[in-house]
């Protein structure tokens, strides 16, 4: 098997590992505080990546370092409100909001760079702001504040992505990672310090397999294969692969938490899933990179 169609496995399998980690928060936090799972997932993180890209410290210089802290920021900022909102959604409903960085990036783009908007761009803001509605909108036109909190942590996630496509392209961004998941580390330590309700020592087993399995896979394993194979495959075969994370997460959801997938989540989920295809790929070579993944 050549190195193209490895990794094009191995990121599937990342996207499931994405995906199942939303019902495996929602249980591993239960009633504990996010903040200091969040530390310890980003320590352990921190370690496991720092045997990863040990070769890569030499390389490392004060640049990459600023670079990694101004990341960390963001990436922070969208993963604690992301666990926020797991914590008061159903984990199928939030995986489904949490897509929607996919349709925000390219309208941040828009907005900060006064770029020239393409009419799918437009189109696939539409349609994902329909399957928003119906995914998180009830009768009386209230919104869950954890699909709120989760929607805002997309954003978080949408000014990161932004950010690591515009470093990436004068430096090596492989050399930020430890350093940004380091920072991440702190920030969240010191959340963690300010917050009262925070438990260091949770005498649970599911809280430490969750942190177990997100330092591990969700971060640890998805972080490296994601930034490898930018080397063997183009961006628009690597973003109908990460389309699936939600579905993953859905379903995972179904079978850990035994969340119902409602027609609401349902439909609103495929109408989320529909926009970002849109605003991600070309419509006229959507079928060819389809029929490609099939072909593997």
């Amino acid at each position: 098997m050549d190195r193209k169609n490895l990794f094009l496995i191995l990121l599937v399998l990342g996207t499931a590992f994405w995906g199942i980690s939303f019902p495996v928060v929602k249980l591993a936090i239960g009633e504990f505080s996010s903040s200091t799972f969040l530390f310890y997932r980003f320590l352990a993180a921190s370690l496991v990546l720092s045997v990863i890209f040990a070769g890569q410290f030499k390389n490392t210089g004060w640049k990459s370092i600023k670079v990694g802290i101004s990341l960390a920021i963001p990436l922070t900022f969208g993963i604690y409100m992301q666990t926020l909102g797991i914590r008061h959604s159903f984990a199928s409903q939030s995986a489904f909001v949490a897509g929607m960085c996919v349709v925000i990036i390219p309208v941040l783009k828009i907005v900060l760079y006064k770029d020239k908007v393409p009419m799918k761009v437009w189109l696939a803001a539409s349609v994902a702001l329909t399957g928003l509605f119906v995914i998180c909108i009830k009768e009386n036109f209230s919104i869950n504040i954890g699909d709120l909190y989760t929607l805002i942590g997309a954003l978080g996630f949408a000014i990161y992505l932004i950010k690591v496509e515009q470093h990436s392209k004068n430096l090596n961004i492989i050399t930020t990672i430890v350093p940004m998941f380091a920072t991440c580390t702190l920030i969240t330590a010191f959340l963690s310090v300010i917050d009262s309700q925070a438990d260091w020592m949770p005498q649970s087993n599911i809280f430490w397999i969750g942190i177990a399995y997100c330092a591990l896979f969700s971060t640890a394993y998805m972080y490296t294969i994601s930034n490898l194979s930018q080397r063997y495959l183009s961006a628009e075969r690597v973003s109908v692969i990460y389309l699936f994370e939600p579905i993953f997460g859905a379903v995972a959801a179904y079978f850990i938490l035994g969340e119902i997938l409602s027609w609401r989540l349902v439909l609103g989920g495929s109408l989320i899933f529909a926009a970002t295809i849109i605003s991600e790929v070309k419509l006229s070579q959507l079928s060819l990179l389809l029929k490609r993944n099939l072909e593997i």
